[in-house]
């Protein structure tokens, strides 16, 4: 992988999970029934959401935001697996595998911002309704789920860069059904040390950073719960 003779990697063969043709089809089925529901589900929610104004709230706000990174999450994968199912030549050029990559992270990781938006939403409705509709403003949504997405775009950008800069001159053959930066990191045709370490840091600010706002949000809401006095106020919350 590191003899300078070879030349610069244009495309990439996706093995896959698994080598077997019944297999492959049965998968093909599988994954299209599964990203249908995913789809039809997503842009239900978005479609009710918009239609009821008794949803037109900071909680179903956020949720169309979710709704939203989910489906463009699905469709970015999904699509591109389902037609290499059923090729026998499963490649992707270099740049749809570059830009795959991006939207991948892109839309995952502004879904594990918004998850930590959301738990503090909640965490403000039940734990002090009072001031909530002066706290949840819709100025402060959309700050926040602005935010959730730039967050997003930002982390994709510095992991995306750190992986693909790196010389891809040897094998081009990912074992997996979609481009992601552990997979292309072992192909690469130099140390990866760096580019391992960034990826990692990365993935603790938006990973470890929104589930430990998760787990402190909604465990000032349990003990919050708990200690109520009212059986309504309880069931309510």
């Amino acid at each position: 992988m590191r003899q300078t003779n070879e030349t610069q990697v244009t495309e990439f063969l996706l093995l896959g999970l698994s080598g077997d043709p019944h297999t492959q089809k049965l998968l093909f089925v599988l994954f299209l029934g599964v990203y249908l529901v995913t789809v039809l589900g997503n842009l239900l929610l978005m479609f009710l959401v918009q239609a009821d104004s008794r949803l037109h709230t900071p909680m179903y706000f956020f949720l169309c935001n979710l709704s939203l990174a989910d489906l463009c999450f699905s469709t970015n994968i999904v699509p591109q697996a389902l037609v290499h199912l059923l090729s026998r030549r499963k490649a992707i050029s270099f740049r749809r595998c570059a830009a795959q990559l991006l939207l991948f992270l892109i839309f995952g990781c502004t879904q594990c911002a918004l998850l930590a938006v959301m738990s503090y939403d909640r965490y403000v409705a039940i734990c002090n309704p009072l001031h909530y509709p002066s706290i949840m403003t819709w100025r402060v949504c959309i700050q926040l789920a602005t935010a959730s997405w730039t967050s997003g775009f930002v982390v994709s950008v510095v992991d995306t860069t750190f992986t693909l800069s790196l010389p891809y001159r040897g094998s081009n053959s990912i074992a997996h059904f979609f481009c992601e930066a552990p997979a292309l990191l072992t192909l690469a045709s130099t140390d990866t040390h760096t580019s391992e370490m960034v990826i990692f840091l990365m993935g603790v600010v938006i990973l470890l950073l929104p589930v430990s706002l998760i787990l402190v949000s909604y465990g000032h809401i349990i003990v919050t719960v708990v200690k109520m006095k009212s059986a309504s106020g309880r069931l309510k919350a």
